[in-house]
């Protein structure tokens, strides 16, 4: 590999793992605060990801400006669906029936993906879609470099918001020591609602930056789910920085693997990951500490 070949492969690598710590977050909110594995996670990205072409088809207008309707709305969605469906789990083991529940919804969104817009590929066609820039002899696609900034301005506004606010630490104390957060007054069952609904709004941002440089299909959560679950395993498990540290590096990695192996054999880097995580280090590499100061 040729060093100009290296650095266009490392720059792709981080653009990646970028999108990837996005699509990866709600995931670990999830887990984190109710112990809940939502495998439909994964199937919410490409609804929004469709929400996001349709609203482009219908109106002409850049699809990122779709996010002011879909984020309020998976919002409000995974309140609903995390107070009158997940909820109801808590009698039973949650974190096994949880992956039974949410593979159920997960089929019935693909379900209603194929119902309504049928299985053919769709993808967003923009002025700036084929256009890169050039900087110090690396090619930058423009979707890539938006799909990122996207990543990297809502993960600092999810930061702010676990960190900054009082949602945010009563959230972390719900995390931490759920029974005495009930001690102190704090509605754990309400928490829980919200931090799902979060991890749901990062769903329609997430799937809105797939649609900007992926062909979308109705079945295509199944090639996304097994490496987001690998990052947030190998992370730590509740560790929203130890996810974007593994999403980067998995991603990277896979990006320099592409050119030797190609793009499929390249993404077997995330479950040799896992399988090496759940040998050695099953609470993840990058949990501990790490996920308290978050």
């Amino acid at each position: 590999m040729t060093g100009a070949l290296f650095a266009q492969s490392l720059v792709l690598g981080i653009l990646l793992g970028g999108l990837y710590a996005l699509l990866a977050a709600g995931l670990t909110l999830y887990f984190g605060v109710m112990r809940v594995v939502m495998i439909a996670h994964s199937a919410f990205l490409i609804l929004a990801a469709y929400l996001a072409w349709y609203f482009h088809e219908r109106t002409g207008i850049d699809p990122l400006l779709s996010l002011v309707v879909t984020v309020p709305l998976f919002f409000v969605v995974g309140y609903g669906m995390q107070r009158f469906l997940v909820s109801r789990l808590r009698p039973i083991s949650l974190t096994t029936m949880s992956v039974l529940l949410t593979f159920a919804v997960a089929l019935t969104i693909e379900g209603l993906l194929g119902f309504v817009w049928t299985g053919t590929q769709r993808r967003v066609q923009l002025g700036y879609s084929g256009m890169s820039i050039e900087v110090a002899g690396v090619s930058i696609a423009v979707v890539k470099l938006i799909a990122f900034g996207l990543a990297a301005l809502s993960l600092g506004a999810l930061y702010l918001i676990l960190r900054r606010t009082s949602f945010g630490r009563a959230l972390r104390a719900t995390t931490q020591h759920p029974e005495a957060a009930r001690l102190v007054g704090i509605d754990t069952d309400r928490v829980a609602g919200l931090g799902f609904g979060l991890g749901l709004a990062t769903a329609a941002v997430g799937g809105t930056a797939l649609a900007l440089d992926y062909t979308i299909y109705p079945s295509l959560h199944w090639h996304w789910i097994g490496p987001l679950m690998a990052i947030i395993v190998v992370g730590g498990l509740g560790s929203i920085p130890g996810a974007a540290i593994a999403a980067l590096l998995l991603g990277v990695a896979a990006s320099l693997l592409q050119v030797p192996l190609g793009t499929t054999w390249a993404q077997t880097v995330f479950y040799l990951a896992l399988f090496v995580t759940l040998m050695i280090r099953p609470q993840g590499f990058f949990g501990g500490r790490l996920a308290q100061r978050f």
